[in-house]
């Protein structure tokens, strides 16, 4: 249930923003505290977090060792560690897609599948503005929304859907170490589907980039949000929800707007 306690912010006269297609919005008037994230998945977020930058560092070890040990290696055994961490770090990262497929039936109205993707044709709209906004185009004209906007809900989706295909590559690729074992049958498909295992290990190792490049992209916006709209954002993925201003309209706001 969504909850909404007004606050009263103190007006910055003649702030200036950094000409970024428009001033930042100064913190005055009436603020709402709305509820967005429960606990668990501001709890798979972290997680998410943590077990991606173990696979991404570790993985391109994997793929060209980028610093060596000397001497014996049963003295050290980096790259038997490497390949731990990069399993265990797997291991978790799929139980909390498990998780999360299971939470966009079970989560809020923020979290569930309708709010992950532009299924209206109100957000397809939305989205056109959207762009622009982020363009710098038409900054005055985006849309309010508390959780994610069409274009998040977009690139998020697209985001879940590359990490299931890293999720089934790898263990494709992990099952080769054992023809009899158990990722072996379960996931030999895929390098039949791809057209072969060298195909499998490209399209994983071609995907650690794209994290790579999303990762940073994702940061920035969020901060981006933040410092021109003073929304919270980056705070409401620890404290579960954010301040927003009582006079805008939401369109995933229903129960606001009256």
């Amino acid at each position: 249930m969504t909850k909404a306690t007004p606050q009263a912010g103190r007006p910055a006269a003649g702030q200036q923003g950094f000409h970024l297609g428009a001033d930042i919005a100064a913190p005055s008037g009436n603020y709402r505290w709305v509820k967005l994230w429960g606990w668990p998945i501001r709890l798979m977020h972290w997680l998410a977090v943590g077990t991606m930058v173990a696979l991404v560092v570790t993985g391109l070890y994997i793929g060209k060792p980028y610093f060596m040990a000397g001497g014996d290696t049963r003295d050290h055994f980096l790259m038997g560690w490497m390949r731990f961490i990069h399993f265990a770090a797997a291991a978790i990262f799929a139980t909390t897609a498990i998780w999360r497929i299971y939470w966009l039936f079970a989560g809020n109205r923020f979290e569930r599948l309708p709010a992950l993707f532009p299924i209206r044709p109100r957000d397809w709209v939305n989205m056109v503005k959207q762009v622009k906004f982020y363009a710098m185009i038409e900054p005055e004209k985006a849309p309010h929304y508390l959780g994610h906007n069409p274009l998040q809900q977009l690139s998020y989706t697209g985001v879940y859907f590359l990490a299931m295909v890293m999720i089934v590559s790898g263990f494709a690729l992990y099952g080769q170490s054992d023809p009899s074992g158990f990722f072996y049958k379960a996931f030999n498909w895929v390098g039949i589907v791809m057209g072969g295992m060298p195909v499998v290990r490209f399209v994983h190792h071609v995907l650690t980039w794209a994290f790579l490049i999303f990762i940073p992209m994702h940061i920035y916006l969020a901060v981006r949000a933040d410092v021109l709209e003073r929304g919270g954002v980056i705070s409401s993925i620890f404290t579960g929800g954010r301040f927003v201003p009582a006079k805008h309209h939401f369109v995933d706001g229903e129960d606001l707007n009256e």
